[in-house]
């Protein structure tokens, strides 16, 4: 086992363990934070595996914008910062399912490969991938922009109280008062004359 087999498996190890934090915690914020460090072990991974491209753009991307867009719509909602009771639910179905999910991608990567070696392609580079995501891959990734466009202006819409609901009536005077005057202007024609 040489010293990259040991980083990657360190970084996986962190991934993992974020992950489930993310998972596991009541604070919504938390979980954002929790995120950015599962999301950064990852970039570590691809580090460790020469794809630095992919590591920078794991960075950019998703720790430098979608957690970052995340976190400003949990603030514009006005979501519970602390912890939450709605949250507090009893996490035995959820860790059953994971684990049976686990255990079903076990058993068929070991049925698939049968411990057999894989011989991988040559390496890639910027220019290759460039050509895969702006000829192959160019329309998800523009609905990928859009979905984060129309998340955050939910975001906003929800945020904002006085988006989408009428106007409160406003109080009819009493019998007894007399309504305020309205200072009138007269009428100005096109050349400025009253």
């Amino acid at each position: 086992m040489t010293g990259a087999d040991v980083l990657l498996l360190a970084l996986g190890a962190v991934a993992v363990g974020a992950g489930a934090l993310v998972v596991a915690t009541r604070h919504l914020v938390r979980a954002g934070l929790w995120l950015v460090v599962c999301l950064g072990a990852l970039a570590g991974n691809y580090l460790v595996l020469t794809a630095e491209l992919v590591a920078w753009v794991q960075v950019l991307i998703y720790v430098g914008a979608v957690v970052v867009l995340l976190l400003f719509a949990v603030m514009l909602t006005r979501a519970p910062i602390g912890p939450s009771d709605d949250l507090d639910r009893p996490g035995w179905p959820a860790a059953l399912v994971g684990a049976g999910s686990g255990l079903g991608l076990a058993v068929l990567l070991i049925d698939a490969f049968r411990w057999s070696r894989v011989d991988l392609p040559a390496a890639g580079t910027a220019e290759r991938l460039g050509e895969q995501v702006f000829r192959s891959w160019v329309l998800p990734f523009e609905v990928l922009s859009v979905l984060l466009l129309a998340a955050l202006v939910g975001a906003i819409v929800l945020s904002r109280p006085d988006i989408g609901r009428p106007a409160a009536p406003t109080a009819a005077p009493d019998a007894g008062e007399r309504p305020a005057r309205v200072a009138s202007t007269p009428a100005v024609d096109e050349g400025g004359r009253p």
